[in-house]
């Protein structure tokens, strides 16, 4: 049974749009920090935002860049991923935070969804994860702070072993998100995401553009920029398993 729906999140669209600083600190076996700036939606999957088509090309929610069947929707795929773990929200509200597709690409190192039952407990916390390599995974935590075994390749310059410590609190007025690797030995790599809630609507998704033309791409080159830089340093280098190999992500079907 499915309760009343909560309100819709601020803005005329009803989601948000988060200014951001994203860090970086890799502390073993050499140090390397970095941050760069972006922005984040926030978005109710069963109210996805009304984009109209003039500015669909600078931002767009589609379920072919995320996990799961073409056909469905992102609704859809995230609830069969959840049933497959014994998990059902009998139609409660889930959040996800992503970057959208925009001007043709998209890439999302780290996608969330904060997943609520009908009265508005939160009951999970799913942290989808993609590399460069085209690969995804997720991790389903009943609740953060939560630690969870490494089980994904995600930079070639740590291997697949240790654990995360993931402190993801639903967003508010702030975006205020931790994630530590731990590997033996101790503490490996830390990342953070800080962000203030701008309201979603057309005048946001222009403003945000013009701060940040090209954001997916970006974030793409950054991350092998930063890559270039540890190699140049020494850095070794971890081979990919192959059952990794075995993991790579539903591309979306071609349109006639």
């Amino acid at each position: 049974m499915t309760g009343p729906r909560p309100p819709a999140l601020p803005g005329r669209w009803g989601a948000s749009v988060y200014e951001c600083r994203i860090g970086h600190v890799r502390t073993t076996p050499l140090r390397h920090a970095f941050d760069h700036r972006t922005h984040l939606w926030l978005v109710d999957l069963d109210r996805l935002p009304p984009v109209p088509a003039a500015l669909r090309p600078l931002a767009s929610f589609r379920a072919a860049d995320h996990p799961g069947a073409p056909g469905l929707t992102l609704r859809q795929n995230l609830d069969a991923y959840l049933a497959d773990r014994g998990v059902q929200l009998d139609g409660g509200r889930v959040l996800m935070l992503t970057q959208p597709r925009a001007l043709g690409h998209v890439f999302n190192p780290l996608t969330l969804y904060w997943c609520h039952d009908p009265e508005g407990t939160l009951v999970c916390t799913v942290a989808e994860v993609h590399n460069t390599y085209g690969q995804h995974h997720r991790y389903l935590l009943p609740a953060t702070p939560a630690t969870v075994p490494k089980e994904f390749y995600v930079s070639p310059f740590f291997p697949v072993d240790g654990a995360y410590r993931m402190r993801l609190p639903v967003p508010d007025e702030r975006l205020d998100l931790t994630i530590h690797l731990d590997r033996p030995g101790g503490r490996a790599f830390t990342a953070t995401v800080r962000g203030v809630r701008r309201p979603a609507g057309p005048a946001e998704l222009l403003r945000a553009t013009l701060r940040h033309p090209f954001a997916t791409f970006a974030v793409s080159l950054h991350i092998r920029y930063q890559g270039i830089r540890l190699l140049l340093r020494g850095l070794p280098v971890h081979p990919r398993e192959l059952r990794e190999r075995s993991r790579t992500r539903r591309r979306e079907a071609p349109t006639p």
